[in-house]
């Protein structure tokens, strides 16, 4: 079963351009208790290094690129961001890595819950120890 689960988000508009529009479960299977957006990383830097106990997201590049690399402990994958109108969505105890980001990348999450620092695991060791159980 592939870690990488694409949303494909629906494009509307005119002639003066488009837009998209994300509904809480109805587009995305989750309702939406927090938004955040990661921007400016500078050249080499890799962000995320962590899991979540209970959390669903949606990641999407709405502007430039990034890589992901999903783990569920047992197999790695990784997707490119690369589209405004796509989607990855990342359930819980999925250990996430981000990696070259592109100068005008900037990447919008939604999660369907509220930050709760307790909810992270951010040792992978820990996060193997806690996959296995």
């Amino acid at each position: 079963m592939s870690l990488v689960h694409w949303i494909d988000l629906p494009v509307l508009g005119d002639d003066r351009g488009s837009l998209v529009a994300i509904e809480a479960s109805d587009t995305i299977p989750f309702e939406v208790q927090r938004v955040y957006y990661i921007f400016n990383t500078k050249s080499g830097v890799a962000r995320g290094f962590h899991a979540h106990h209970q959390l669903q997201q949606l990641a999407v590049c709405v502007s430039g690129k990034c890589r992901m690399v999903l783990d569920d402990g047992q197999t790695k994958e990784e997707a490119w961001l690369d589209s405004p109108n796509k989607g990855l969505l990342i359930g819980d105890m999925i250990w996430r890595e981000m990696h070259d980001f592109s100068d005008d990348c900037v990447l919008l999450v939604l999660a369907s819950e509220h930050y709760d620092e307790s909810d992270y695991i951010r040792d992978y060791d820990e996060f193997l120890k806690v996959v296995k159980q």
